[in-house]
């Protein structure tokens, strides 16, 4: 199993350097997606562009499938974990301790980037305040859980893109279309159908629900304004922000719970039941989050955002199978909503990106071919108003394309793009092409 899931999984975190295992030489493999140099296009032939779509499309499903598994069972075992051992504070340092712990070893044997150079200032004016907030808001989720049922509190989950725009209006001053704000009501009438008629309702869990959500969507505001400015890996940062807080808050956790800790029955006769959940909770956790970046890094941010919400079903549908905590039918419609209006508001934020991203310029490819690509053309079109097979990315020109953007066109995955005569960036499109806005792994780290 280790051998399965080391090559998929160190590949994708490394950068995408191949898919399924395509190998640098080997001939009718898949076609590299993040390229170690940077250099032209890399197409593919008719041969191998069907075998290395079935890979992806194999690795993206097979990764969905480990994910979800291993989100649910975290999930589950954690609720386990906490009726028994009712120390929130302690799973999260045990989880903090695993990030720690494996992150490192493993991060280098999978090749990840090194870390980079950070001042002190910047250090203690966000990495601090990410890692405190890391803390907080995996303190309350674990309070949550230990709480309500497991299927409520990621029903009150559901409510992030709430925050997440009314905190960004707040701090980043961002506006959002209106469409965006319409699919927050379904979320906000789903939340609030589940809270009437759940069985099992508690005020403390519904309120630590809800500030481990406003965390984990600052927490999502802050790490992609540092991933941007600082150039850090996603997975760097998740072992920076798991020490710092680890090192940070032991001593808050001797002085809180470690005595009582140690008083505690399972401890004091040594249940190695609780024991080995412990463990098993702070791997699972661990691996959910590597899970989810190595998912985020191979499809778009609608299809990963669809993953997510889908992702939520899962664990709630298998909470309640499991675990058997009772819900009535109306219960379940809420939650349905609730999930329905996370799907409209991430397809509203895409189709909002996506008018930013959007070519200009589109042609025939009979065009194309008889008349191949003109000399001196600046934005891709003739004088006289005529359409060319290559136009640029950027109509202002002198734009730098950064190296990671993933283009796709006939099926075929290209991971470079050539230049007009007047150096702008362009890429090669057709009327029959499909061409994907761009996506990077580094443009956000999502906390699960």
């Amino acid at each position: 199993m280790a051998q399965v899931l080391k090559r998929p999984i160190g590949t994708l975190v490394n950068g995408l350097r191949s898919v399924g295992g395509g190998g640098g030489g080997r001939t009718g493999g898949s076609a590299p997606l993040l390229p170690d140099g940077g250099g032209g296009y890399a197409g593919q032939g008719a041969a191998g562009a069907p075998d290395g779509t079935m890979r992806q499309t194999l690795t993206i499903v097979f990764l969905c499938i480990l994910w979800y598994v291993v989100s649910s069972s975290n999930n589950v075992i954690g609720k386990m974990i906490l009726s028994e051992f009712p120390y929130p504070m302690t799973v999260t340092m045990i989880q903090l301790t695993s990030i720690t712990v494996y992150s490192g070893p493993f991060f280098n044997l999978w090749g990840v980037r090194k870390y980079v150079d950070i001042s002190w200032r910047y250090y203690f004016s966000f990495i601090v305040p990410l890692a405190l907030g890391k803390f907080l808001a995996s303190v309350t989720s674990h309070i949550s859980i230990w709480k309500v049922p497991v299927s409520y509190a990621h029903t009150v989950k559901a409510t992030m893109p709430l925050f997440t725009v009314i905190l960004s209006r707040v701090i980043m001053r961002e506006r959002q279309t209106k469409a965006v704000y319409l699919s927050l009501v379904p979320i906000i009438v789903g939340v609030g159908i589940a809270t009437l008629t759940e069985l099992s309702f508690d005020v403390i869990g519904l309120v630590s629900a809800l500030i481990a959500t406003m965390g984990f969507s600052l927490q999502n505001i802050f790490s992609k304004k540092v991933l941007k400015e600082t150039g850090v890996h996603h997975l760097r940062l998740l072992h920076i922000l798991g020490r710092l807080a680890l090192f940070m808050f032991l001593p808050v956790w001797i002085y809180v719970d470690m005595f009582n800790v140690m008083k505690h029955p399972s401890i004091v006769t040594g249940d190695y039941r609780v024991i080995a959940l412990l463990f098993t909770d702070g791997v699972l956790n661990w691996l959910q989050n590597i899970l989810a970046f190595s998912v985020l890094s191979l499809v778009t941010p609608l299809t990963y955002a669809v993953a997510s919400a889908s992702k939520r079903i899962f664990v709630i549908a298998i909470s309640l199978f499991v675990l058997g905590n009772p819900v009535t039918w109306v219960n379940v419609l809420g939650m349905l909503v609730a999930i329905l209006g996370v799907l409209c508001y991430n397809r509203a934020k895409y189709f909002a990106r996506r008018q930013d991203t959007l070519l200009p310029y589109a042609y025939g490819a009979k065009e194309a071919a008889a008349t191949g690509p003109p000399t001196g053309i600046s934005n891709g079109t003739a004088p006289a108003g005529r359409r060319y097979p290559y136009a640029p990315l950027h109509s202002n020109g002198g734009v730098p394309v950064p190296d990671n953007v993933l283009l796709a066109g006939n099926g075929i995955v290209a991971s470079g793009m050539t230049a007009t005569a007047h150096g702008a960036p362009t890429i090669p499109i057709s009327a029959s092409s499909s061409v994907n806005g761009p996506t990077s792994s580094n443009g956000r780290l999502l906390f699960v």
